[in-house]
Parts: structure tokens; C-alpha cells; sequence
């Protein structure tokens, strides 16, 4: 018995050790990045470096919750997406380090910590998708205003991913208090209540539902609507008049990460112009920061869609506490 006691032991020890398997020659990611777009850009870094990438899906909810949990035994080298202001409270807890990459100097202030504690390394606007088919079945014209979304023909008909797991979802709602104000953001998110199907844990996953008719409008960042059009599905994507926030997904890199080395050059990397390029030859949708990266064919003019000034510093530091007020007064808030 003791003998079948220790061996069981031993075998737990060796499945709780899981970066053993990754080796010292691959950098380990943990990606908030779609899992296509985060292939195709990962296997783009990997062919231009020779440097291997090993990466695992997370949503920024669960991704920080991960790092914080292995915080005393970090099993990945960086953070890989979700909007800026998640890194900002990654700095906040202590989960990562500072490094500033000599090529962060031709990036914009907004896109980059002043410390290095998360670089930025594309931008994206806040966007309303919505299916044709399914609004003109309800005789409803596509929301070109946040104050369209409360109308009475797109109750139970509108996808929002939730900012309890998402990113995305705690974009809009960062937004929408720096558009309105606190208090009447709060107010309006009350109201659109009613007219929300589901919050999704999915950052782009209202995207998939607009795409197939199973809601009339999904609200997320636009490079999903811009793909799926691409793919003939009936959606028009529409930009709220008062504003709309827009994402700068970041790279962090972990405290105490294992191969520092690899992470810092896989950062260097997606910020020069060929890691810049790599955005818009593998179709990600997604908007460069570097100012002389090319821009994708049929995306938008950054310039024209009505972004606001968007704190992310700020947002971050104030994001459990916003979280927090969104759960008690909106998500259980009786529909």
C-alpha cells in the first residue's frame, strides 16, 4: 500500500509539471487573440525567427485568472491580446515585467505603458453588426446610434459579450462611462437590459450569432463582421454617432517568466513593420499601430470612424470596480 501510495505521488507530481514538456527552445503564450488570427500570426513570428511557439487560447477573464494562480510557478513566457487596459491591470497586481523594446519608439504614446509593462500591437473600433434578414423580418433599420439600441423591435435581439470574462465587453462599458458619464452609462446599460439575447463569455461570439440569424445585432470589435461579410453573410457593420471606444490589444510579458529571452524577442517582433505586415497579410482584419505598416484592402479609414479618446490607464485601474457594479446593478437586474 505504501509503495502504490508513493507511486501515486509521483505520477501527480509529474502531471502538475506541465512546462517540463514545453523544453527551453519554444516560448509559451497564453492568447486572448482569436485562435485563427493567433495561428496565422504566431506561425508568421515562428517562420521569420525560427524561434517555435507553443499558445493556448484564453478570454482575458480567465487568462488573468490563470497568471495570478501560477504566479509562484509561471508556466507561460507572455500575455498575447486583449485590450490594453487588461495589461494595465496585470501591472497592477504585479503579474508582469517591465521591458521597453527598442522599436516601441516609433508607436504612438497611447499604444505603449511608459514603464513597458504591455506594448500594443493593433487597434481595433467598437462596431454594431447586424443581419439583414432578421431586421427587415422585424421591419428594423441596422442601429447607427447607441440610443437605436433601446428601440422596442430589437428586444431580446442584440448579443454583447459580458465584461465579467471579456475584454471586448468591458471595452464597451469603460466607453460608454467616458461618453456619457458614470451614472447615466449605468442608467443606459439598465435599459438596454431588455433588449440584450445573452452576454456572451466570448469576446467574438456575437459575431457568429448576427453571422447565422440568431440575433439581429451583435456589438464586439469589427474584425469578425469584416471577415464574415467578406464570406457572404447578410451583415451590415454601423458605428454608434455619440462614439465608440476601440480596442489596443497588448503584449505582456509574465513576471518570472521562464525563457524571458524568447518573449522579448517575440515582442520586438510583431512591432516592427514585417511583424506589422504580418497583421494584413494574414487577412486578420485587425488595424496596425506602426504608422508605416500597411493596412489592409476594404478596412475602414482609422480617421473616419467616430473613436472617442479612449483612458486606458484609467479603465484599467477602474475595472473590477465598474465589473463589479455591472453584475449587481445590470446583469441582475430582472429583465
Amino acid at each position: 500500500m505504501r509503495a502504490r501510495l508513493l507511486l501515486c505521488g509521483f505520477l501527480m507530481c509529474l502531471l502538475a509539471w506541465p512546462a517540463v514538456s514545453w523544453g527551453q527552445d519554444a516560448v509559451v503564450v497564453y492568447s486572448s487573440v482569436d485562435e485563427e488570427n493567433a495561428k496565422k500570426l504566431l506561425d508568421a513570428f515562428t517562420k521569420a525567427t525560427n524561434i517555435k511557439v507553443r499558445f493556448t487560447f484564453l478570454s482575458s477573464g480567465p487568462a488573468v485568472a490563470r497568471i495570478e494562480a501560477e504566479k509562484n510557478n509561471p508556466q507561460a513566457d507572455l500575455w498575447f491580446g486583449a485590450p490594453s487596459e487588461n495589461h494595465v491591470a496585470l501591472k497592477e497586481k504585479g503579474l508582469s515585467q517591465a521591458y521597453v523594446s527598442p522599436n516601441a519608439k516609433e508607436l504612438a504614446a497611447k499604444f505603449k505603458d511608459p514603464d513597458g509593462y504591455w506594448t500594443s500591437f493593433y487597434m481595433n473600433p467598437l462596431g454594431f453588426a447586424s443581419n439583414l434578414t432578421v431586421l427587415k423580418q422585424k421591419s428594423a433599420e441596422p442601429p447607427t446610434s447607441w440610443a437605436d439600441l433601446l428601440k422596442p423591435e430589437f428586444k431580446s435581439q442584440i448579443q454583447i459579450p459580458s465584461p465579467q470574462t471579456s475584454g471586448t465587453g468591458y471595452n464597451m462599458v469603460a466607453a460608454l462611462v467616458l461618453i456619457m458619464g458614470e451614472e447615466k452609462a449605468f442608467d443606459y446599460l439598465k435599459k438596454l437590459n431588455p433588449n440584450v439575447q445573452t452576454y456572451t463569455q466570448s469576446g467574438t461570439a456575437p459575431s457568429k450569432a448576427a453571422a447565422i440569424g440568431q440575433a439581429g445585432v451583435g456589438i464586439q470589435f469589427t474584425p469578425a463582421f469584416l471577415q464574415l461579410m467578406g464570406e457572404g453573410y447578410p451583415l451590415k457593420v454601423t458605428f454608434p454617432k455619440e462614439g465608440v471606444g476601440f480596442e489596443a490589444p497588448a503584449i505582456s510579458i509574465l513576471k518570472g517568466a521562464p525563457r524571458v529571452e524568447l518573449a522579448k524577442k517575440l515582442l520586438d517582433w510583431f512591432i516592427t513593420i514585417p511583424g506589422q505586415n504580418a497583421l494584413t497579410d494574414a487577412k486578420t482584419f485587425f488595424f496596425p499601430v506602426h504608422p508605416k505598416a500597411k493596412l489592409m484592402e476594404g478596412l475602414p479609414a482609422f480617421d473616419q470612424i467616430p473613436t472617442i479618446n479612449y483612458d486606458a490607464v484609467w479603465a484599467g485601474k477602474e475595472k473590477k470596480r465598474l465589473v463589479d457594479r455591472w453584475i449587481n446593478e445590470v446583469l441582475r437586474a430582472q429583465k
